[in-house]
């Protein structure tokens, strides 16, 4: 298979193996009704919080859920429970359920439906048609910030509907959305849910957005039921290998610690992950057509500035470790992903630090 460069991509990046065979349930269509009077945000919370639930994976991962059907389907997702062996769902009247199976995945629109077997029926929220979004529409983000179970409620607008590609479109809010409530709903004003809010940093800005919701409707549709041990073994991180320039290329992504960025300002951050988008998306194409030293020389170009030049001590040193890893690889194929490598790590810990960071700010709407 063909390989080549990726550009920033708007949701975390998830690698798993789907089977390809899928069970599709019928559908029939759904009736038009009259159009609702608009809720106040705090009617939505009212008649919608009780199927709205805190996710937990061990005990440093949380996010948010919401109920598609009475008998347990939750959906969220996926970068919330990717890879867990181990889930809890944690309900409004603090009722905690063990996750023995996840129904559905889909690793393209980041989401997964989990299911549970309660004690009794679920109060369940109800799905809007996404492809009615547009901007300028009224949208209400609800999660539990940092994991709290104690809802956070944002409003704010419709920004845009971005189609990114013929398979997938996201709905950037201005809504903030908190760290621990990925995977929330996104209500209209008529309190339908019309989408899935996924925390996302993108080319240097904080800008929320949002999976619509009627990927949720088609995953709901197209289950492929497996415990939660199978989970696991599917979505566990694995080094992935790419082949390139007649090479085996393993890719080795740096996990850093959110303490990299200890002693460094907001900008000297933005302004690294700025230039780390600008990098590929001048270097990309050239390795795409098949010229891996030009991107390569794009790439370094920007890594020895940082190393140089960074104010900020950890930034300075990452850039230094790419470096010094490229130089020690004999082919430019291999020194252009080993740069790469070293901007995906600097993302990553960049998008946690900007959650982290919108998480601890207080909400500027009314709880």
């Amino acid at each position: 298979m063909a390989c080549y460069h990726r550009r920033v991509r708007l949701l975390p990046v998830v690698t798993v193996l789907v089977g390809s065979s899928i069970v599709a349930l019928g559908c029939g269509a759904t009736p038009k009704r009259a159009p609702e009077r608009a809720l106040t945000p705090k009617e939505i919370v009212e008649r919608s919080k009780g199927a709205i639930v805190r996710i937990e994976v061990g005990s440093d991962r949380v996010g948010t859920g919401f109920v598609v059907d009475a008998e347990g389907a939750i959906a969220t997702n996926l970068h919330v429970v990717v890879g867990a062996s181990e889930i809890k769902v944690r309900t409004l009247d603090g009722t905690v359920l063990t996750v023995p199976r996840v129904l559905a995945l889909d690793p393209d629109h980041d989401l997964a439906i989990i299911d549970v077997d309660p004690r009794q029926p679920l109060p369940v929220l109800r799905l809007g048609d996404s492809d009615q979004v547009a901007a300028g529409d009224p949208v209400i983000a609800i999660g539990n910030p940092l994991g709290v179970l104690d809802y956070t409620v944002s409003d704010g607008l419709i920004s845009s509907v971005r189609a990114i590609s013929p398979e997938l479109t996201l709905l950037q809010i201005s809504a903030p959305i908190s760290q621990g409530s990925s995977g929330g709903p996104l209500f209209n004003s008529s309190g339908e849910v019309i989408g899935v809010a996924t925390a996302i940093f993108n080319e240097g800005q904080n800008l929320n957005f949002g999976v619509p919701s009627n990927y949720v409707r088609q995953l709901s549709l197209a289950r492929r039921p497996m415990t939660v041990a199978e989970f696991a073994e599917l979505t566990r991180p694995r080094d992935p290998t790419i082949e390139a320039g007649g090479k085996t290329i393993v890719r080795k992504v740096p996990q850093h610690d959110l303490s990299i960025f200890e002693g460094c300002t907001e900008k000297q951050v933005e302004d690294a992950v700025k230039s780390i988008g600008q990098a590929i998306e001048l270097g990309a194409p050239l390795y795409n057509s098949g010229n891996h030293e030009a991107c390569y020389r794009i790439y370094e170009g920007t890594s020895i500035r940082f190393e140089r030049e960074s104010g900020c001590k950890g930034v300075r040193e990452a850039f230094g470790a790419g470096l010094l890893r490229s130089s020690t690889l004999p082919s430019y194929t291999e020194k252009a992903w080993a740069l790469r490598d070293m901007f995906d790590g600097l993302l990553e810990v960049a998008m946690r630090h900007a959650e982290k960071s919108r998480g601890a700010a207080p909400s500027t709407r009314p709880r």
